[in-house]
């Protein structure tokens, strides 16, 4: 029998070649996923950290308390938009609105009264049980995206949303004794933070969807989308601070004490940059990433905050609180197979836009 032809000159080292650029893409990818993942992680485990301190926390000897959440929005948007704005300038790309200017302002007041009631709610909830009650925001989001962009959900989609729904009902109707509001104690101050996260879900939920109704029909560029809305919400926002006279008040709260300035300069920062870290996740890896990265994220918090700031938690809320993550990872594992799309829903590893986060 003739021995076998010897393979074509050349053809080792090819293979060779690709198996080295094969290694330099998952490279690559693990840098970028790693950027992701710490990026929101880091900026969003600071600023619930931060944002609970701020608003729990007493300021100086005579103990007093920051009151004034709506110079929290004013501080976070401003800092975003003029982010955003070097962005588009760097980028040499057009400052002009792309959508009507009153379209950005419905998202804009909308997205002040989700970010207001989120405060607020910290007055009367610790941030465990806001940010597990977070989870439950499938159930709003499914009734706008009904009202407002006609989708249809099936049967799993509303079980899951009854599933976390449940759990989260569970954490915050059975609180540890010993985990109090520094403002209200007792059954008055669950019913002021329930009631607050209500209007944080419902406001929340509207916003995300009118939002993606709004600028579906738009080539819009992120930051583009981003520096408009944030400049109305500072607008608007700066507007409420004069009409309440809190403005004043809260500018001296914070010369007075200079580690509240501090910590409020950082919490805006980070609320940016999230932000950011958030287009690119979506963009680069999807929104099921981003969907995962989001929960561990979640489950994060409520473990870093219980630990720093010594939030006990019931045995029922550890319940509630399994049953919600649960769902959440089976969701996001059922999501990773391939099925047909939601009528309505846009395609798979579409970019929608960054959800609220601060």
């Amino acid at each position: 029998m003739a021995d076998a032809a010897p393979p074509p000159p050349g053809l080792p080292v090819a293979a060779g070649r690709d198996r080295d650029r094969d290694k330099d893409d998952r490279r690559r990818w693990a840098a970028r996923c790693g950027v992701a993942v710490l990026g929101i992680m880091g900026t969003l485990l600071v600023y619930g950290v931060l944002q609970e301190k701020i608003m729990r926390i007493p300021y100086g000897a005579e103990k007093e308390f920051f009151r004034y959440s709506l110079f929290l929005v004013f501080c976070n948007r401003i800092t975003t938009s003029m982010v955003s704005a070097m962005v588009l300038l760097a980028s040499k790309k057009s400052l002009d609105p792309v959508a009507p200017l009153h379209k950005y302002g419905v998202v804009s007041i909308s997205n002040i009264l989700t970010t207001t009631c989120q405060y607020e709610a910290l007055k009367y909830v610790s941030f465990p049980v806001q940010t597990l009650a977070k989870c439950a925001k499938m159930i709003p989001v499914m009734i706008w995206g009904t009202i407002i962009m006609r989708k249809k959900y099936g049967g799993k989609d509303y079980f899951f949303a009854v599933i976390v729904t449940l759990g989260c009902s569970l954490f915050i109707l059975y609180p540890a004794s010993m985990d109090v509001s520094p403002f209200n104690k007792g059954r008055e101050s669950t019913i002021w933070g329930v009631s607050l996260m209500l209007g944080y879900l419902g406001f929340d939920g509207f916003t995300s969807t009118f939002q993606d109704k709004l600028f579906k029909g738009y080539d819009m560029e992120i930051h583009n989308q981003i520096f408009y809305t944030t400049m109305c919400s500072c607008l608007l926002s700066l507007t409420g601070l004069i009409l309440q006279n809190h403005l004043i008040p809260a500018v001296d709260f914070m010369f007075r004490h200079p580690d509240c300035f501090s910590d409020v300069v950082i919490l805006s920062s980070v609320a940016t940059a999230s932000q950011f870290f958030i287009s690119y996740t979506i963009r680069t890896f999807g929104a099921l990433t981003f969907a995962t990265i989001m929960t561990t994220r979640q489950l994060v918090s409520i473990l870093l905050s219980c630990v720093w700031f010594v939030h006990p938690l019931s045995w029922m809320q550890w319940v509630g609180a399994a049953i919600v993550f649960g769902a959440l990872y089976t969701k996001s594992f059922l999501r990773s197979k391939p099925q047909k799309p939601a009528v309505g829903s846009p395609p798979r590893g579409s970019s929608p836009n960054p959800p609220n986060n601060s």
